[in-house]
């Protein structure tokens, strides 16, 4: 039976080795970042594991083929191509058709899962979005989470979301949050949002421990690990202040609603911050890469 995936050479040789392998979505080289920036971030978020021993696994879709682990022409094609965005109900359409697509951190989460990889790094979760009570608008990675066995390390969520709604949705969800080295869960651009977590670990062996327990225990759900961007990189709380909620009163007096609210603070807040936002959208996101390697050496090294 053939799988409905291709595995790099890289990323197979590593998974039969019991060697550690991180995950890499591809949302966030399309379109999380300008260009040529996002084609130098995506070689960068792999050199680093690559540097720790780790070896990385780019997840996108390629002519109608979901692919694990990316060539240099792959990683130069998700950065340079006009690419759909495809989350985890959009993946057989798009195979079908033989199109191409980055993937989501929810359609990234289930194709690694597939694979065998049980560590993601991703720049923010997504989550419930402001005024879903009326718009009922909530990320597809929450729901993913909750039913598929990978742990995702992540700079919380922006703080352009509902962060109280995405908390109780995941407790609801029985999806673990975990703080890296923090009691507080961070709200993407900042180290700390108002609420605190019930747990925090001290380091990846840890987590380690928490994913081999929560395998014994027949959890199926996925481990969200609330890792903070360093306090020497994170934005100036005052001007993230001032810069969002100018973007909401924005928004309020564009008559922006439902699920353009999302998109259209984010553009905004790059827009008023000029560009300060996407500086420190690519320092979390290292910071995660680094951590999520960690976090895969100590799952290999449990055998």
């Amino acid at each position: 039976m053939t799988t409905p995936f291709i595995l790099s050479d890289e990323v197979e040789a590593a998974l039969a080795a019991g060697k550690p392998v991180v995950a890499l979505e591809s949302t966030i080289i399309s379109h999380g970042l300008p260009r040529p920036r996002n084609h130098e971030a995506a070689i960068e978020f792999e050199t680093i594991l690559r540097d720790a021993g780790v070896t990385p696994a780019t997840i996108a879709v390629l002519d109608g083929v979901p692919r694990i682990g990316l060539d240099s022409d792959g990683v130069r094609r998700i950065a340079e191509e006009e690419l759909a965005k495809a989350s985890v109900r959009d993946l057989p359409i798009i195979a079908a058709a033989g199109s191409s697509a980055a993937t989501t951190v929810a359609a990234t989460s289930h194709l690694a899962a597939l694979a065998g990889i049980r560590v993601f790094a991703t720049g923010g979760l997504g989550g419930v979005h402001r005024g879903a009570n009326e718009s009922f608008d909530e990320s597809a990675d929450i729901s993913t989470l909750a039913v598929t066995p990978i742990t995702v390390v992540s700079a919380g969520v922006k703080s352009v979301l509902d962060i109280a709604a995405t908390l109780e949705r995941l407790e609801t969800l029985s999806v673990p949050v975990i703080g890296f080295g923090t009691t507080v869960f961070p709200s993407f651009w900042l180290r700390e949002s108002e609420y605190t977590l019930d747990w925090a670990v001290d380091d990846a062996a840890d987590v380690a421990a928490i994913m081999k327990a929560q395998d014994s225990l027949g959890h199926g759900q996925g481990i969200v690990v609330a890792n903070p961007i360093p306090l020497d990189q994170q934005w100036d709380p005052d001007e993230h202040d001032r810069v969002l909620a100018e973007a909401l009163s924005l928004a309020e007096a564009a008559g922006v609603t439902g699920k353009a609210v999302t998109p259209f603070l984010l553009l905004k807040i790059v827009e008023l911050s000029d560009g300060r936002s996407l500086e420190v959208n690519l320092d979390l996101a290292r910071n995660n890469v680094r951590v999520a390697g960690q976090i895969a050496t100590a799952w290999s090294a449990l055998g």
